[in-house]
């Protein structure tokens, strides 16, 4: 699990809210090269943070076999 915090997603948010790339945060500032790759940040943060709460889902395939009747 990574060390993402709410602080920072909420200060992702409200930058590119603001339309800035510039981000501050628990002391820390960091500049994203433009506005898609901060929105990339933070889709991968709020990925990763619904990931830690929810259990992952369970996939499976069903099988046919077509044979004959009667």
């Amino acid at each position: 699990m990574s060390d993402w915090t709410d602080a920072e997603l909420a200060a992702l948010r409200r930058a590119y809210a603001r339309g800035t790339t510039r981000v501050s945060y628990e002391g820390k500032t960091v500049e994203y090269g433009s506005a898609e790759d901060l929105l990339g940040r933070i889709r991968t943060i709020e990925r990763e943070m619904a990931g830690a709460s929810k259990p992952l889902p369970v996939a499976g395939f069903a099988g046919f076999k077509r044979g004959a009747r009667g």
